[in-house]
């Protein structure tokens, strides 16, 4: 029986409730809702696991099948590429490109695009990566945004190190580049890889919490535009060919949708092993 006591909820426990209430969805897209006999009994097991392990498990579980997934279908890509690239790839798309934007280069430009290629690098992504993660942590209550976001950076870095040890394919000439050079293997390019993945990972985050549908497609195509520049960029001051940029960007995009979908899981663990009350 109640003694008329108010009993506030502990930050974890406020940041679960913002989060049930905020995100189960995008505009009227509910990401509980799972289609089809795959997706019936993707909600089941996330249920099962919820009830026995609790929610975050159900997500640890979802992120780590989510890597496997990543790392058979990064080595049938890696494999198709290297046999179609070592062949014919620079001489039938990635040379006569660089080639074409060599002759649109000037001072100015070349400046201008390093300053804003360095932010998809090395030190600017991670930056990026922990101011994303520590706002939004501390303004939703909540852990999530640290693991979605930490896992996403740290599986695609890992992809990129993995691309290049295998393919092992030289970038193009150090006369062509533009300094600061770069000597690690061109394959895949992963300031593109890491830009899709992680800003297509924060941008997903930050559009769960609005409401107006014209901001979360601001959200959408400011991320977007902010990857293909990203890419555009690597080409054009010539670090990568461009079959190392458009592989960056679907293994990127590969990586980003397994995340989601793994974050799907886990909303669908949480929210449907809760009590029904009347």
């Amino acid at each position: 029986m109640s003694d008329g006591s108010i009993t506030r909820p502990t930050s974890d426990e406020a940041g679960v409730t913002g989060e049930r209430r905020h995100d189960t969805s995008i505009g009227t897209v509910d990401l509980t809702r799972w289609r089809g006999p795959l997706g019936e009994a993707t909600a089941e097991g996330a249920r099962t696991v919820a009830r026995r392990s609790g929610p975050y498990a159900a997500l640890a579980l979802a992120l780590v099948v989510a890597v496997v997934v990543l790392v058979v279908a990064a080595a049938i890509v890696i494999l198709i590429y290297g046999s179609i690239t070592t062949s014919r790839g620079v001489a039938g798309v990635d040379r006569p490109l660089l080639d074409d934007l060599l002759g649109l280069r000037s001072p100015a430009l070349d400046a201008t695009l390093t300053v804003v290629t360095q932010t998809a690098g090395t030190i600017g992504m991670p930056i990026i990566a922990l101011i994303a993660m520590t706002t939004l942590a501390l303004r939703r209550r909540s852990w999530t945004p640290v693991v979605l976001i930490a896992t996403t950076g740290a599986v695609s870095v890992l992809l990129t190190i993995v691309g290049k040890r295998f393919i092992d394919r030289v970038r193009p000439p150090h006369s062509d580049a533009v300094p600061p050079l770069e000597l690690s293997e061109s394959f895949p390019s992963g300031h593109t890889l890491n830009a899709v993945a992680i800003v297509g990972v924060i941008a997903y985050l930050v559009m769960l919490r609005r409401t107006s549908q014209r901001a979360r497609i601001a959200i959408g195509l400011a991320a977007l535009a902010y990857v293909v520049v990203i890419g555009f960029t690597r080409v054009f001051l010539g670090h990568h060919w461009f079959t190392d940029v458009l592989a960056g960007f679907v293994l990127g995009l590969a990586w980003l949708a397994l995340v989601i979908t793994a974050h799907r899981f886990y909303l669908t663990a949480r929210t449907r092993s809760e009590p029904v009350r009347a």
